[in-house]
């Protein structure tokens, strides 16, 4: 199918259910779930704007894994063509932060940005991901997404049969070790304060030729750009070319919660890992006409989940305005309010 050509004076498809000055749909944060997000709407013909501050979360990694079709390209390019696609379809794009979204007294909302711009939209769609809270080891925030790795999944392929770390900062060390054996027989696990492991995870490690260091890590040793080893506070270096470690990982939920949408603690097996947003499987949070996709609400997400996942939240609001479409042509005038079209669901 051939694209439909866009008007040259805005950029926008012409459709009929818009008011002037007023977004069908903001979508807040410009990654893989935001912009597959977009994407539905353009092409549904709503008018769309996106709001990404330039900051993605894998920014420091130089490839993504497991994308069929994209394997080991690098995210800013998937980004890119993204953006590529969304404007050609006449969705908008700007870049700028999002302070706090204000719900208005007859529908609709207003998003503020932190350069004093004020924003109108009958719908909101958040997709502004989440934060990775590392441990505070001098060179592990310098070498994340590099050499200093969580998921197997994402990075295991490119360490395989390489000598690998595991930095113990939750009960979760125990598995990690386990997973990451997967890859390569030269594990090593740095207690680095953590409680040593019962007998029984011993005996499995020690089956499994997982080495234990119980001692405090004091910071990374990096050689020509690359990792070399992990310095313990002894001063002996232990040899690892990557270092595993679990991050805490925190929705970016500040506008969210200035709507009053509260944020939910994700637990795996009993231990507390980070933050998300609760929403159903359309992305419906408890505020009607808010909605959220991607890892603000799944953080375990890869981007090939990501990214999916913003297509049912826009499809959600696309329904919504044409409810109201169907009202106002039924009884003209009585629904004409500049921001009447609110999803209510």
């Amino acid at each position: 199918m051939t694209r439909t050509s866009t008007t040259p004076a805005t950029g926008e498809i012409p459709h009929t259910d818009s008011t002037p000055g007023v977004y069908d749909v903001i979508v807040v944060g410009g990654g893989a779930a935001g912009l597959s997000g977009a994407l539905t709407l353009a092409r549904a013909r709503r008018s769309v704007l996106v709001v990404d501050a330039g900051r993605p979360r894998n920014a420091p990694a130089a490839h993504m894994h497991g994308y069929l079709s994209r394997d080991g390209e690098n995210p800013a390019a998937l980004l890119a063509a993204g953006r590529g696609e969304v404007t050609a379809y006449g969705g908008r794009i700007t870049q700028g932060t999002v302070e706090a979204a204000t719900p208005l007294p007859d529908g609709g909302f207003e998003v503020r940005l932190e350069d004093g711009r004020d924003l109108r939209a009958r719908q909101l769609l958040v997709t502004t991901g989440l934060v990775d809270e590392l441990p505070a080891v001098p060179g592990v925030a310098e070498r994340w997404g590099k050499d200093v790795l969580h998921c197997p999944y994402c990075h295991g392929w490119e360490v395989r049969d390489q000598a690998v770390g595991i930095l113990a900062t939750s009960p979760m060390a125990l598995h990690q070790a386990q997973m990451w054996r997967q890859w390569t027989d030269d594990v090593t696990l740095f207690l680095h304060g953590s409680p040593a492991p019962d007998a029984t995870t011993r005996a499995a490690l020690d089956a499994r030729g997982v080495r234990v260091v119980d001692a405090l890590v004091e910071a990374l040793d990096v050689q020509d750009d690359a990792l070399h080893g992990v310095r313990l506070v002894s001063g002996e270096v232990v040899p690892c070319a990557a270092l595993v470690v679990a991050p805490r990982f925190t929705a970016r939920s500040a506008v969210l919660e200035s709507l009053g949408i509260e944020t939910a603690e994700q637990v795996v097996d009993g231990t507390v890992v980070g933050t998300y947003v609760p929403s159903d499987p359309m992305g419906a949070t408890t505020l009607p006409g808010v909605r959220v996709a991607g890892n603000v609400t799944n953080i375990m997400a890869q981007v090939v989940a990501a990214a999916p996942g913003g297509v049912p939240a826009a499809a959600a609001p696309h329904r919504a305005p044409i409810a109201h479409a169907v009202r106002r042509a039924v009884v003209p005038g009585a629904l004409d309010g500049p921001q009447a079209a609110t999803a209510k669901g």
